[in-house]
């Protein structure tokens, strides 16, 4: 690299971070856990189909992955899936029990028994989206594992219900759906896995229907575990409503945890008393079942992942109340923890590395990378470097953003010239852009773009008051605050105003099709996988778990159908000047192609530049290297094309009119 420092313009600096470095990189490590005394995760493989593999650290620090190529370890319960493994180690070795993506059957797998293949659990099914599976517990002694139970009844993607149910180990399910026990009724539309009391006496989960989402009120039930293995007598112990209780648990002395936001704030209680209260959160979004903020470990303390803004993983002492944060450069912790005597597993990243899987000793408060280690793929001196920023919104009202401006270790831009910047809307809209290293950023402030994320109002992890912002506003408090960092940026002289874009993925694709249709702030913007059509997404166009979310983030249709009108870029196409690019996966069903279709077909004739890329096998998000790359790709040509830059080695995009 040398000490040569060039200047050169925005845009056209050369970057070692290709796209196809970008993809190879693509997605973490999720769902730690224990067999026996090794740890255990799940793993994404970009360039094998995008698909997830389970790997296993042995005893000796060596990884393996256990599971080859096609087996791909992934739940569609409520399509976003959650916790799709468990397991135990038997004499003869480990015991896994897992979901498989194709087919969504459970399987049981020993890998150490000769001659192994995992066999199935689980019959196929015939009707609409299949039997489905999610957050299994092995229960040995009684021969089951026990998870949540999605089954559809009808070809609607509404056609479904969800219990608590046990399979049995034997096989004797594979062929006869009969023999799947039903430990619950369906009269919850939604359920969590349950999680059994030491003594084996009570059982606890979470359950929510329609029109809430679990972030807006959950309630808490118990059970008591009769001898045949029934769970009888089920009650609300706590939630409701108007609280969302994010995780429960037992602690080893056999009382009650749980993470509630009844304060406003997501904290931890015991047997309902408080034991730490905070306005931090301890808990968060449950978009997918069996996420877990905290675990309690066996000598009464409590693993916590917990904070404003970012997050930390801590040891609370619920007697004390005080809490102890692990050392480490690591600012995000991913809401997944497994605990194991004094062993704790957690999936943490910073803005220097990505997620890697860490192992805390909770004795020595020591922590330490075990798996997925970050591994520089480049000079680290091209990664960002973010600043943490508050900015104001209309009515004075905070909005918080992480701003990553250009970056490059031997190139400058001449003195004169302001840099374009990309604002990027997080999905959601309830959940939170985290302040972590992402290849995918670093591909554009290498180059010399800036890239600003913007944690709108709605977002998570600033307390349920900043959450409800979006309530009913979901088209306009969103747009508002990311123009208004936008536009920030531009007056403080970050960045150029007449150089700006938005881009965002599902309901930050929504965001930044509202923008284009709404503001004139945009020169451009990237719409990936989006809702662009409110009445017809509610409608019959996407599936049980958010097809009532609109009630509560524009309002009840019956009421309000204008409002579901007036928002949709869909219904607006003429008002967009702006050239874009619209990218989807012909298999996503939580937002599906015909929303891209009818808006396209709104905006024939009208001599607006623009590219639509459609991806075999995708579904809502992309998980393909190929699919990444190409994505990547296009969208810089995009902003080369609007911003006037020249990015060296980038096939150009062809924007039809």
């Amino acid at each position: 690299m040398g000490d040569i420092v060039q200047t050169l313009a925005y845009g056209s600096w050369p970057s070692p971070i290709d796209a196809s470095l970008a993809a190879a990189h693509d997605g973490h490590p999720e769902y730690v856990g224990f067999v026996g005394d090794e740890a255990w995760w799940t793993e994404p493989r970009p360039n094998e189909a995008g698909r997830r593999t389970l790997v296993r650290r042995r005893a000796d620090g060596s990884e393996e992955s256990v599971l080859p190529a096609p087996w791909n370890v992934r739940s569609r319960v409520i399509e976003y899936g959650g916790q799709p493994w468990t397991g135990t180690m038997l004499d003869t070795g480990p015991l896994v029990v897992f979901v498989n993506f194709a087919d969504q059957r459970l399987y049981a797998y020993e890998p150490a028994a000769p001659d192994s293949e995992p066999r199935p659990l689980t019959p196929l099914s015939l009707v609409g989206g299949g039997l489905r599976w999610v957050d299994p517990q092995l229960h040995l002694e009684r021969g089951e594992v026990w998870c949540v139970l999605e089954e559809f009844t009808g070809d609607g993607p509404t056609d479904v219900r969800r219990v608590v149910a046990a399979v049995p180990l034997d096989g004797s399910a594979e062929q006869d759906r009969d023999a799947v026990r039903e430990l619950t009724d369906d009269r919850h539309q939604f359920v969590t896995g349950p999680r059994v009391s030491p003594d084996g006496q009570r059982a606890a989960w979470l359950a929510w229907d329609h029109p809430r989402m679990p972030w807006d009120g959950t309630e808490l039930m118990l059970a008591e575990v009769a001898g045949d293995g029934t769970l009888q007598g089920a009650r609300r112990a706590a939630g409701g409503p108007d609280e969302s209780i994010a995780q429960v648990d037992w602690a080893a002395d056999g009382s009650l945890l749980y993470s509630s936001d009844r304060t406003g704030w997501w904290n931890l209680y015991r047997d309902g008393e408080p034991l730490c209260p905070r306005e931090e959160e301890f808990g968060g979004p449950l978009w997918k079942i069996g996420r877990s903020w905290f675990a309690p470990l066996a000598d009464g303390l409590i693993a916590v992942v917990h904070g404003r803004g970012a997050t930390a993983l801590g040891i609370l002492d619920p007697e004390t109340g005080e809490v102890v944060d692990t050392a480490g450069p690591w600012t995000e912790f991913a809401s997944n923890l497994a605990a194991n005597g004094s062993r704790v597993l957690g999936i943490a990243a910073s803005p220097r590395s990505a997620y890697e899987v860490v192992e805390l000793d909770a004795g020595t408060r020591r922590a330490r990378v075990i798996g997925d280690a970050h591994d520089d793929p480049v000079d680290p001196a091209y990664y960002p470097e973010p600043q943490i920023r508050t900015f104001s919104g209309p009515a004075g009202r905070e909005i918080h953003a992480h701003v990553y401006p250009p970056h490059h270790p031997a190139c400058i831009a001449p003195g004169d010239e302001l840099p374009p910047y990309v604002v990027w809307a997080h999905g959601g809209p309830t959940d939170r852009a985290p302040l972590v290293l992402d290849l995918q950023i670093a591909y554009f402030t290498s180059r010399g773009i800036g890239v600003a994320e913007v944690n709108y109002g709605g977002s998570t992890g600033h307390g349920r008051a900043y959450r409800n912002r979006l309530r009913e506003q979901w088209g306009v408090v969103d747009v508002e605050d990311c123009a208004a960092v936008a536009l920030a940026l531009a007056d403080e002289g970050t960045a150029d105003r007449d150089r700006l874009a938005i881009r965002g993925g599902s309901a930050g694709g929504w965001t930044a099709a509202a923008s284009l249709t709404s503001t004139d702030v945009y020169a451009c913007g990237t719409v990936l996988y989006p809702i662009l059509d409110l009445a017809g997404w509610s409608a019959d166009e996407t599936h049980d778990f958010e097809s009532q979310y609109l009630e509560t983030l524009v309002g009840p249709y019956a009421d309000v159908p204008g409002r579901y009108a007036e928002r949709s870029p869909t219904e607006h196409a003429d008002r967009i000047t702006a050239p874009f690019l619209l990218l989807q996966g012909l298999d996503d069903v939580v937002c599906p192609p015909a929303q891209c279709e009818r808006f396209l077909a709104r905006m024939e004739g009208r001599n607006v530049p623009h590219a639509y890329i459609a991806f075999e096998g995708e579904g809502h998000g992309f998980r393909r290297a190929d699919t990444t790359v190409r994505v990547l790709e296009s969208e810089l040509s995009l902003y080369a094309q609007v911003f006037g830059l020249n990015p060296p080695g980038i096939p150009t995009l062809e924007l039809t009119k």
